[in-house]
């Protein structure tokens, strides 16, 4: 498969406090021991025991503390995080994030934000981790902007646990003759502002220059949702996403009435949870959790659950995109 190239307050230390002597016997013994196995993760964010989550100690002391690791996402890409009808935060991303703090005995808190912005979140401390279907490329590696080639920032490490591609949809019944990227020139693509379509559009572009045809007008938008809605309007002829959110988009919006896929997925790339550079005690346990989950099953579960088997991993890799 193919990828697309996607969100704060920190809670307090856990209380600590003296437990009155107790003159326990009998029933009540065993009612406390009980009590004193269980699993101590809930939405208070309280470190979980080490039999519950056998990962917690390999995360940072701050973060066991805190009990919580805030997530910076675009909270308006389903399949991998969207919100329900309810207002609640789901998909891919949560759903692995929430089985990886079942290992590591903390809540991996969703906090939303644009795309293009979340790693200077990361950056500015905003965040914990970045995990919003991003791919992991080089570029991102060394902070470097794919539009200019320049050094923009330190780069982050990420943590590779989902694979993707990049593909093209239209109008359903109306492609316009769109049958691969090569048909683009002289037409108007909408995209995410920040992420890899984008990127691959505009190269896509100086292919049609660079040939003697036309470029392709690029409308960039701040979420894959605005994008999608240019293109059901009328304002641009295809858009170009992640492939997981190009099947899903096809399939669900209008009922499956209102897409369709076009050509073939390109830019096959990692998804990958990003972290800062200098984070590499966080960076590790999240790839320990990742591989635990993976062979517990519990990451097949939601494979399934989505139905995105393509893009199943069969362990976490470091910094593994190109």
């Amino acid at each position: 498969m193919t990828v697309s190239m996607g969100r704060s307050t920190s809670a307090g230390k856990a209380r600590t406090w003296r437990r009155p002597r107790l003159v326990v016997t009998g029933a009540t013994a065993v009612a406390l021991l009980v009590t004193a196995c269980g699993d101590r993760t809930g939405s208070g964010g309280k470190q979980a025991s080490a039999t519950v989550s056998p990962l917690a100690g390999r995360l940072p002391q701050s973060v066991r503390e805190k009990g919580v690791i805030e997530v910076g996402s675009d909270i308006a890409y389903p399949p991998m995080e969207f919100k329900d009808g309810s207002g609640k935060t789901v998909g891919i991303d949560p759903d692995i994030a929430a089985a990886m703090g079942r290992q590591l005995g903390v809540e991996f808190r969703f906090k939303n934000g644009t795309f293009d912005a979340l790693l200077l979140g990361l950056r500015s401390k905003r965040y914990d981790i970045v995990m919003t279907a991003m791919a992991d490329t080089k570029n991102r590696q060394n902070g470097i902007s794919p539009k200019t080639g320049n050094k923009v920032g330190e780069g982050v490490d990420f943590v590779d646990y989902f694979l993707a591609g990049v593909s093209l949809y239209t109008r359903k019944g109306d492609d316009q003759g769109i049958r691969s990227w090569a048909d683009l020139c002289g037409r108007k693509v909408a995209v995410q502002r920040g992420t890899v379509p984008e990127d691959l559009t505009r190269q896509e572009s100086k292919k049609c220059t660079d040939g003697g045809k036309a470029a392709i007008a690029i409308e960039s938008f701040d979420t894959d949702l605005e994008a999608q809605a240019r293109l059901r309007s009328g304002g641009a002829d295809a858009s170009s996403t992640g492939s997981p959110v190009a099947a899903y988009t096809v399939k669900t919006a209008g009922g499956g009435n209102h897409f369709q896929l076009v050509g073939k997925q390109v830019a096959a790339a990692p998804y990958g949870i990003a972290v800062a550079k200098n984070n590499t005690q966080l960076r590790d346990a999240l790839k320990a959790a990742v591989d635990a989950i993976i062979k517990n099953g519990a990451y097949g579960k939601i494979i399934s659950k989505w139905d995105v088997p393509d893009g199943a991993v069969t362990e976490a890799r470091i910094n593994g995109g190109r």
